[in-house]
């Protein structure tokens, strides 16, 4: 199947699935949908959503590990029963629609897109209103009854989880000393699983990006496929998960209030406090989880499952989760392991002579943004926007990765392991933060890492504003 959608097809589904004849207009393909495709079109006078998988994704997608689109429809049937702001489900696809995998469901009016929505006058009063209206709609997810679903919900205990990322980490081969760090403090950290508590209806990937805003506040919980069996505070950690903040990294609640007046909320509406360690477990979890599926997202590329540009982009995205994972674990190590770091983003070197590789890609990248992104609109704008984050990548590395990799490379020998090395005793627990120039090799990594792939990541100005001298 192309990743097109057919306008005939669709209407000829519409007559018979919601009894009315007309046309299909305004069809358009929303921005973004690495794992997911989301259609906006009218038919009848009434606008609509289809949500269907991407051309070259098998349902049962190792790298996705969703619920089936079926199963979702249910689900988001339930929600809309047990008062969760959702979008009604209209119609379900069938192999016979020729139209892929997929369901129906009104549009909520509104913006999915956290820079148009957080720090937007426009949106004022809603940003206003989202602590309260979060943690009300997480709590009425969580007090949901999955009756008939629940054979169809996966439950994982905390270790489980924490195993299979660590499974899908290793069989794509990640090698990333940080994440080592992590895992091994999760299993170590990991919350009991025999608390009645850790087996409620969670969303999964409940989020700015994820939730339909509109001026006056939330209109629609969106993107249900993540949905499972397991511990609420898991999802209150989720909103809070560093790149979930959209830029406002400061702002845990998902780039518009503090933990603080969030979790507050939700214990308000669920009458029970959380606790500060299983959250920061949760916190923790969520970062690695990003980190891993970023890798899963290259890995899908790697192997011919999807040859989208953006999967390869979201792959370089990994190097965010370091300083994520620095950041968030500075807040337990000693202070006497936090110093401060004589470290900045290195300034552009004049080239003299023949022309370099960092200059023919800054060039390609000039020109997309100047000639070819004007004349682009919708997704096509999107794709071009997304090549550009490319080239960058691949210029600064053609600038910097050379120098990087040998500042690394004498870190190491001081230390006394070579890469691998260092990330087996991580894994297994062997070397810990304290080991002398360990805690300071990880954070230079990082802070290399990302000034390649996302210079302008709130987290790397944080970090270096914490440890400047």
């Amino acid at each position: 199947m192309e990743n097109k959608l057919s306008e005939e097809k669709l209407a000829v589904f519409c007559a018979t699935a919601l009894g009315s004849n007309g046309s299909v207009s305004a069809l358009k393909r929303l921005s973004g949908g690495a794992s997911m495709e989301s259609w906006a079109f009218a038919y009848a006078g009434e606008e609509f959503v289809l949500r269907r998988l991407p051309a070259g994704i098998s349902p049962d997608d190792e790298g996705l590990r969703g619920i089936s689109l079926a199963t979702q429809a249910d689900v988001i049937d339930l929600a809309v029963q047990s008062g969760v702001t959702a979008p009604t489900v209209r119609a379900r696809l069938s192999p016979e629609d020729d139209l892929g995998e997929g369901f129906v469901m009104d549009k909520a009016d509104g913006e999915t897109l956290p820079h148009k929505i957080l720090g937007n006058p426009e949106f004022a009063e809603a940003e206003s209103k989202l602590t309260d209206q979060c943690a009300a709609e997480l709590w009425n997810i969580h007090n949901m009854d999955p009756g008939i679903l629940a054979d169809r919900l996966e439950y994982y205990s905390p270790l489980e989880l924490i195993a299979l990322q660590k499974d899908k980490y290793d069989e794509i081969g990640g090698a990333i000393p940080i994440y080592e760090y992590a895992f091994y403090w999760l299993k170590q950290n990991a919350p009991d699983s025999t608390d009645s508590r850790t087996k409620k209806l969670v969303h999964g990937d409940f989020r700015m990006g994820n939730l339909m805003i509109a001026p006056s506040g939330l209109s629609a919980v969106l993107d249900w496929e993540l949905a499972r069996l397991g511990d609420p505070v898991q999802d209150l950690a989720y909103l809070c998960t560093p790149s979930w903040r959209f830029g406002h990294y400061k702002k845990v609640a998902g780039g518009f209030d503090s933990a603080d007046s969030f979790l507050a909320a939700y214990a308000q509406h669920s009458g029970e406090n959380v606790d500060p360690d299983r959250f920061r477990f949760w916190l923790i979890y969520s970062t690695v989880w990003w980190g891993v599926a970023c890798l899963v997202m290259g890995e899908i590329w790697r192997s011919h499952g999807d040859r989208s540009l953006e999967r390869t982009v979201i792959g370089r995205r990994v190097s965010e989760v370091e300083i994520d994972l620095a950041l968030l674990f500075e807040e337990v190590l000693p202070e006497n392991i936090c110093t401060s770091l004589d470290w900045k983003i290195p300034e552009a070197q004049d080239t003299k002579g023949e022309t370099s590789y960092g200059e023919l890609l800054t060039a390609l990248g000039e020109w997309n943004m100047e000639t070819v992104q004007p004349d682009l609109k919708g997704h096509d704008r999107f794709q071009s926007r997304v090549a550009g984050n490319a080239l960058g990548i691949a210029q600064r590395q053609a600038s910097l990765g050379s120098a990087f990799k040998a500042e690394a490379d004498a870190r190491l020998e001081a230390i006394g392991f070579d890469h691998g090395q260092l990330c087996a005793a991580l894994s297994e627990g062997s070397i810990t933060a304290d080991h002398p120039g360990l805690w300071d090799h990880l954070r230079r990594s990082a802070l290399e890492r990302l000034s390649i792939d996302q210079p302008k990541y709130a987290g790397l100005a944080v970090a270096l504003n914490k440890w400047k001298p």
